[in-house]
């Protein structure tokens, strides 16, 4: 009741400016003084009386800092004899400080690394923090950390040290002006040449210098930003390219073999290339080690093609990762797959590429990709059919100023995450307060991101030549060009991420509140409002706000394990130790895969700046047409779609299947092993693949893993037929 009384007592104050100690301004927040008080354990009428000495004091005022408000708190409980709570008051903004102080000092992160904090050592899953590579970025980091907290708004920094907001890649930007994930634009680089380093390349002769090439264009980006990056329809991108093998392979038949046979020659000398040429690709990406000291986060995509070159590209690809790495055949984590389905062309029997999607559903049974991208239903939410950059972001339909659709050669400029359920828990049940927060930490999250954009537009062309001056970012800059070239109206974008709609739900409803319409109607009209702010920031400024459904790999713990610490264990929302990721279901829960997605389908029309689909399976190697009868069911429903299934080898006994999580790990349920060295564990980690006895992960994330309940896989066809009866007859009966 406190903040209630508050926020009507204080109403006089609402056109009242607050200068913080930055000079950031923002509207005064009423409610800030209930929480306040209630933190101190004052009683509703010290309160009132605490409220009504503000509107005094400042009333006549149009502006009033920070320091002026809390010298007014204590001048109010000092005149009601409450100089006890005025000490705890001041003590508490004294040790705010010197947190701030502590998180800014880059010998105090330095120590916490040296300490082996396993917060700071395992927060990205593709880092190996044993490789002295991967040290020396981790060290880099940290001291980044520290400077680019004092580079940004006060208010922003604090807010995000608070676990009101997250900053993401706090150990790369702002210090250095890098972007974050990006489409390549491989078409133009590999068609007119490009320069990395010193040496000039040249347009590739061969499918097997395409490859080459674009494995060291991997290697360069990923080293100048922070983020993914992906290959676009990576099948039509080599075509040309394993035509020039075929036309040579051709020359040479026409020269040595028999007329009826040089076609044939050709063809299978040609097919042999593209698989050569892509094994060559999955190795080179899985084996190399970016400046960040890890893998370099990279996605192609394929799928449309529909030449026998295209296809014999898509088929190498699926193979090749069927097959495995190295003499243990283990699961290649990078480059992650998307495979495009589409009506007429791969969907059903009758397709002229279903063979190919047989394919993709045998790898994804025993790899866990491809996941899916559905053609018609990413047009849908996204704008235009692109592959996402990296793990979700999707760029939007963006058309250049010959009215042109161009995807390949955006970036994203950055995210910054806003924690949901912390706002439902500082609510503590009224909806009019948690809009009331709500609309100040979109603010908060709006100012960070304003920052991130000017930050990023401050990098020089020569800084990240191979992005600026070379091809990658779509265009060729000079060195006195403005990077904003390829940022400005909307050709970049910048994301307002979110976590934990389920906690926000189970705040309000409890914990079933997926069974109830109202509950489902308030978490999507959050996502909504999240949109709109967006379209309105888009509007005001010229750049792509988006809303990316954040995947939140060490986020799930980090803002979890600060709420515990503030509000303590709540039921279904702390006390279990991580955050749901975006929008989705209750790992904890076993609905069927199509209510699931059903479930899910509605948030991603709002949330199309990132989001993806995940359903849980045992052991689909028998079982293919299951998964198949979800794909299928998916494609109207629902843009991106991916696989968990159990995918674990023991190569001391053979076993094959789901290792038994443990406090330390996983290990074999048939052996117990779980040496690393003769065992591969592979779980999606959020929207990519990670290997956690290699690269251990965050507590959070490990306990998120553990409690993902397996969903239905028995008599799916047949299900998925009368789930989508049932659900029309549904959407009729609304409709009547």
């Amino acid at each position: 009741m406190q903040e209630i009384i508050t926020n009507q007592t204080l109403a006089p104050l609402s056109d009242v400016t607050v200068i913080k100690r930055g000079q950031t301004k923002t509207p005064f927040y009423g409610y800030k003084i209930g929480m306040v008080m209630r933190a101190l354990g004052a009683d509703e009428q010290l309160t009132k009386n605490v409220s009504w000495f503000l509107v005094n004091a400042f009333s006549d005022q149009t502006t009033v800092t920070t320091a002026e408000i809390a010298n007014a708190i204590c001048a109010a409980l000092n005149r009601a004899g409450r100089t006890d709570l005025a000490t705890a008051f001041t003590e508490h903004r004294r040790q705010d400080d010197a947190s701030f102080d502590k998180a800014t000092d880059p010998q105090q992160k330095l120590n916490q690394l040296f300490d082996e904090n396993s917060r700071v050592v395992h927060e990205n899953a593709n880092k190996d923090s044993k490789v002295f590579n991967t040290q020396r970025d981790l060290e880099a980091g940290v001291v980044s950390r520290a400077l680019g907290l004092k580079m940004m708004p006060e208010v922003v920094a604090k807010a995000h040290l608070r676990g009101d907001i997250h900053w993401h890649d706090l150990d790369y930007s702002p210090v250095t002006p890098e972007t974050n994930c990006c489409l390549i634009d491989f078409d133009e680089m590999l068609a007119n040449g490009f320069k990395i380093g010193n040496a000039w390349v040249d347009s590739p002769k061969s499918i097997q210098t395409a490859t080459a090439q674009m494995s060291q264009i991997i290697a360069n980006v990923a080293s100048l930003q922070y983020g993914g990056c992906s290959a676009n329809r990576i099948d039509q991108l080599l075509e040309p390219y394993a035509m020039k093998n075929y036309q040579k392979h051709l020359a040479d038949a026409k020269q040595w073999v028999a007329e009826d046979k040089q076609e044939e020659y050709a063809k299978t000398k040609t097919k042999k290339d593209i698989y050569d040429a892509m094994q060559a690709l999955e190795y080179e990406i899985n084996t190399l080690y970016s400046s960040q000291g890890q893998t370099p986060f990279t996605t192609i995509n394929f799928g449309l093609g529909t030449s026998w070159v295209a296809r014999e590209i898509q088929r190498a690809i699926l193979q090749i990762r069927i097959k495995g790495l190295g003499k243990e055949h283990r699961t290649a984590i990078f480059p992650k797959l998307t495979f495009t389905v589409k009506r007429g062309l791969n969907l059903n029997p009758t397709d002229p590429n279903y063979d190919i999607k047989q394919l993709a559903l045998e790898c994804s049974t025993k790899r866990m990709y491809p996941d899916l991208l559905m053609y018609d239903k990413i047009k849908e939410l996204t704008g235009s059919f692109k592959t996402p950059m990296g793990c979700r972001s999707f760029l939007q339909g963006w058309e250049d100023e010959n009215g042109k659709e161009v995807n390949s050669g955006r970036m994203n400029l950055g995210v910054v995450t806003v924690n949901l359920p912390r706002i439902a828990l500082e609510a503590r049940g009224n909806r009019e307060l948690f809009w009331q927060i709500f609309d100040e930490k979109m603010r908060l999250a709006k100012l960070a991101l304003d920052y991130r954009i000017e930050r990023t537009k401050q990098a020089k062309p020569e800084n990240a030549p191979l992005l600026y001056m070379y091809g990658a970012f779509g265009k060729r800059l000079k060195r006195t060009d403005s990077v904003d070239e390829v940022f400005k109206n909307s050709r970049a974008t910048v994301s307002l991420g979110y976590i934990g709609l389920y906690e926000v739900g189970a705040t309000f409803f409890g914990p079933k509140w997926e069974d109830s319409p109202a509950a489902h109607d308030f978490v999507l009209e959050i996502a909504k409002r999240m949109h709109d702010l967006c379209a309105d920031w888009e509007k005001e400024e010229g750049y792509h706000f988006s809303l990316y459904s954040t995947p939140a790999e060490s986020l799930t713990d980090t803002f979890c394990q600060d709420d515990l610490k503030r509000f303590g264990k709540v039921e279904d929302v702390t006390d279990k130790e991580y955050y749901t990721n975006s929008f989705h279901y209750d790992v904890r829960k076993h609905p069927t895969p199509f209510e699931k997605l059903a479930f899910e389908e509605d948030f991603p029309k709002y949330a199309g700046g990132g989001f993806i689909h995940y359903c849980e399976y045992p052991n689909l190697r028998q079982n293919p047409k299951a998964l198949e009868a979800v794909w299928d069911w998916a494609y109207d429903h629902v843009g991106y779609l991916g696989t968990n299934t159990s995918i674990d080898q023991c190569f001391e006994c053979g076993f094959k299947g789901e290792f038994e999580a443990t406090a330390q790990g996983f290990k074999c349920p048939n052996c117990g092993n779980h040496d690393p060295a003769t065992c591969d564990v592979v779980k999606r980690t959020c929207g990519y693949l990670g290997n956690p006895q290699q690269r251990p992960m965050v507590h959070g994330r490990h306990e998120e893993i553990i409690h993902r309940a397996k969903h239905m896989t028995g008599g799916m066809i047949k299900h998925a037929a009368a789930f989508e009866r049932a659900k029309q007859s549904d959407a009729q009966r609304m409709a009547r």
